[in-house]
């Protein structure tokens, strides 16, 4: 990967709606290296999809928390709460992590009252689980933009 590849990396992660001719334009590259470069990046595995940012205000999901959840610690406990989780549509990102807490979720609700059901009825029931810490998000400070692909 040269220094071009990483300028159009940056330049996508800015804007994924952005014409290969506008692209090409950026990067100095004429439109058909340009798309032969992104099809590469494709194919490589190194742009793996291009998505809507969504106002979650717009979408009814303003309410996020943070929660720290600990699983036993056996693996068909782990398993079994991973799994679980991919049926969870309003847990929008999961971790699992070295330490304590053994998993990170990120949720996305309409409001306290959604999330209250949401722990008592999914979280807690979850086989394994043996406690759920929630931080309620206050304030975004900082909007995720995407990886810093270095300069080369």
């Amino acid at each position: 990967m040269d220094a071009i590849d990483r300028e159009i990396l940056r330049e996508l992660q800015r804007d994924g709606r952005l014409s290969n001719q506008e692209l090409a334009q950026r990067v100095g590259l004429t439109p058909s290296p340009c798309m032969r470069r992104v099809r590469q990046l494709e194919q490589d595995g190194v742009i793996q999809g291009y998505r809507a940012v969504i106002n979650p205000e717009a979408v009814d999901r303003g309410f996020e928390v943070l929660v720290s959840v600990e699983v036993r610690r056996d693996r068909e406990a782990v398993e079994a709460f991973e799994a679980a989780l991919q049926d969870i549509p309003d847990v929008i990102e999961a971790y699992r992590l070295f330490g304590s807490p053994g998993c990170l979720l990120r949720i996305a609700v309409a409001d306290l009252r959604a999330y209250e059901r949401l722990w008592i009825e999914q979280l807690t029931a979850l086989s394994g689980v043996t406690e759920v810490n929630s931080q309620i998000i206050m304030k975004r400070i900082k909007e995720p933009t995407g990886l810093p692909v270095g300069r080369s």
